[in-house]
């Protein structure tokens, strides 16, 4: 039997893929402890030895960065979708570690003095464009990371990274932990009434884990809890107003008491961001943020929130008023004084009766294998590439976690990914993403030069297969997919072999969601739509008045849903460019003051929302959720290209497909995004897409 305390530890191979069935949260700390001693005995050497040459100094670099993030980033992967307390602890054991490391590589006098020389050389010139933007972000990277700061700032700067690390991990532990904590028991036949088959299939499942053996979809034992599969379809159907409103409540108001109260850390978060950003010489955190995005200043973050919150604030007073209206024509005694919790019940009857057709009925036609033959062919269709399974030649996690290989017109793989679909609350936290498993590169070993391949880790939460049955998809699960699936094709599709600007490395993080967002338009198009929408039991197309229904709801409550996101983006730059934690307003204040600008229905006064705000307090996107606007406008505009040449052109569209993959997916990080997207669009980005794609557009 393997354990940490032999010679073998699998968080030390250092490449290839992950070798999970043999990875315990025991080899942990032995792993990192050796590995940081290893890197930080090169980093000593190499500033020693310094060259001010691409060879002698970025190379060297890559590989340190390189064996740093395969075993960091297998720990990190693996605290996302197996965590557990034993993890949970080695990680925190050893997290500092992994800071203060990272910043002596970042605060290194000699490697920023090198870059600098490469910068400023007569060589410089002679560079590729990819290895010039390596150089001038490593170099701004470090100025970032106190590079210049010496003495008692530098000291606190490190402090400050120290303590800002530990923060959100304790911030996403106590998200998990709240969401997993509250359940909402049903035992009565009246508590259940309006509830799909789907949702009760899982709340007996979920019955069942929680000890009541005999729990069925029929039986009287249900349990809803606050994971998206079981919370958003119960919010959506229960005709419990009370019920509701209880689980409403518990959800808005994770982990905002008791040892899992996130509000000390989201004010402590703010202090420090502020303090470092300070130290850094600039006025607040926001502006640290945007010396890394497409953004210019907050400025023009401002302008874009503000013509977005104008074009949908109407549209989401009208949508409010037309859903109060239609609750009373149902005679809804809530109907005048609509809450949080009433309005997903009401506009799921509301979208139901005026497109006629419910989220339910399309389940059957979404079971996720056949999503994935959509996916893939969709895929080839325009990039030419094609996915096939590979499961069984990848060590994975979970025993129904999928492997697949991306291979290019010629038959050769150039990629590989993970899928790990399902929601398991117990272990894995909600939402959904994809992260870096190998980065594509070169490598030099023994004289010779081989390209690594890319691998991606796409992680979903949606329904899980139950009884005999697949998974059935909603179709907002549909999109999700196609969306991290766009991020896995910006990882494996780029051509850069410098893995520092290889796909989504080096790319500036409002451009980042570009690749993500256009995917989803293609779950509207026909041929993608019909060619994968399939009934699981009779193998029969979707009948073409419900693709014809789609289309026509897809712009219900769109201004409702982008005031929403333009709500979370304002408050998100607020806190982090204007706010000032101890002054003259509260962070309560704060939220509702905004809230009052960028909302139609008030939120509850026990709204903690921000406690589960883990894009911004545990997840990189401080003063950046703007991002998902700012490229929602790219991305728009770059499906708006291949409209032009009309969707049902398969020559046009195969051309458009191969310059959108030669550009947006290939060139990665190795060219500034606007360059990126004039090169595939030939023009600057325009907001009318986007307006027009949400039925927002000026008449």
């Amino acid at each position: 039997m393997t354990t940490a305390n032999t010679s073998y530890n699998p968080l030390l191979k250092g490449s290839g893929l992950p070798p999970f069935a043999d990875i315990k949260a025991e080899h942990v700390v032995p792993a990192i402890n050796h590995l940081i001693s290893e890197l930080d005995a090169e980093l000593r050497k190499l500033e020693t030895e310094i060259k001010p040459t691409w060879q002698d100094l970025v190379e060297p670099l890559e590989r340190i960065s390189d064996r740093l993030s395969w075993s960091w980033g297998i720990i990190g992967h693996l605290m996302g979708v197996k965590n557990s307390p034993e993890l949970r602890e080695a990680y925190e054991s050893v997290q500092p570690l992994v800071i203060q490391f990272s910043n002596k590589l970042s605060q290194s006098q000699p490697i920023y003095k090198a870059f600098k020389a490469i910068h400023n050389s007569d060589t410089w010139g002679k560079l590729e464009l990819a290895q010039q933007r390596i150089i001038e972000a490593s170099i701004r990277d470090a100025e970032l990371s106190g590079v210049g700061l010496e003495g008692e700032a530098k000291e606190r700067f490190n402090a400050i990274q120290m303590e800002l690390g530990e923060l959100a991990t304790k911030f996403s532990n106590h998200v998990l932990d709240a969401t997993k904590a509250f359940s909402l028991k049903l035992t009565e036949k009246a508590e259940i009434d309006g509830l799909p088959e789907s949702l009760l299939s899982l709340a007996a499942q979920a019955a069942r884990a929680a000890g009541d053996e005999n729990a069925t979809p029929e039986s009287g034992s249900w349990v809803i809890t606050l994971d998206a599969p079981s919370f958003g379809p119960f919010m959506q159907h229960s005709r419990r107003r009370d019920l509701r409103e209880k689980l409403y409540r518990a959800y808005i108001t994770r982990a905002s008491s008791g040892e899992l109260d996130n509000n000390p850390i989201i004010e402590r978060t703010l202090v420090l961001r502020q303090e470092l950003a300070q130290l850094l010489g600039y006025n607040n955190y926001a502006e640290v943020s945007l010396a890394t995005k497409m953004a210019p200043n907050v400025a023009s973050v401002d302008k874009l929130l503000e013509e977005l919150r104008q074009v949908s604030y109407d549209a989401a007073e009208k949508d409010l008023a037309e859903l109060k209206a239609f609750a009373a024509s149902k005679g809804a005694s809530e109907a005048n004084e609509l809450q949080h919790w009433d309005t997903a019940f009401w506009s799921e009857r509301q979208r139901e009766e005026k497109f006629a057709f419910t989220e339910e009925e399309l389940r059957p036609y979404f079971p996720l294998p056949q999503v994935l033959d959509g996916l893939f062919g969709l895929v080839e269709r325009l990039f030419g590439v094609t996915v096939t399974p590979a499961d069984g030649t990848a060590p994975i996690w979970q025993e129904d976690v999928r492997y697949f290989q991306i291979a290019d017109e010629t038959g050769s793989p150039i990629a590989y990914f993970y899928l790990d679909a399902y929601s398991r609350p117990a272990e894995k936290r909600g939402g959904a993403w994809m992260d870096t498993c190998v980065n594509r590169g070169k490598i030099h070993e023994n004289g010779t030069v081989t390209t690594r391949l890319p691998v991606a880790y796409l992680v979903c939460n949606q329904t899980p297969p139950i009884d005999d049955k697949p998974s059935l998809m909603t179709f907002y699960e549909v999109e999700t997919l196609f969306h991290e699936f766009g991020h896995g094709l910006h990882h494996m599709l780029t051509k850069v072999d410098y893995s520092s600007a290889a796909g989504i490395n080096n790319v500036e993080w409002d451009a980042v969601e570009l690749p993500s967002q256009f995917m989803e338009n293609w779950c509207y198009d026909h041929q993608t739509l019909m060619g994968m929408a399939k009934h699981y039991q009779t193998g029969e197309s979707l009948p073409e008045e419900y693709y014809q229904k789609l289309v026509a709801a897809k712009n219900y409550m769109s201004g409702t849903g982008m005031l929403r996101q333009v709500y979370f983006s304002t408050l998100d730059v607020e806190l982090h460019a204007r706010y000032q934690p101890g002054g003259k307003e509260t962070l309560k204040q704060v939220c509702d003051r905004i809230a009052a600008a960028t909302t139609v229905l008030p939120p509850i006064p026990e709204n903690a929302f921000l406690c589960a705000f883990g894009h911004i307090f545990a997840g990189g996107y401080a003063a950046g959720y703007y991002s998902y606007k700012w490229a929602e406008v790219l991305s728009a505009d770059a499906f708006g290209a291949f409209e032009e040449v009309g969707l049902e052109n398969e020559a046009a569209i195969q051309d458009t497909g191969k310059r959108y993959r030669e550009t947006i997916l290939a060139l990665g990080g190795s060219k500034h995004p606007m360059e990126v997207f004039k090169s595939f669009r030939g023009r600057e980005p325009s907001t009318e897409p986007l307006l027009r794609h949400n039925g927002l557009a000026a008449a």
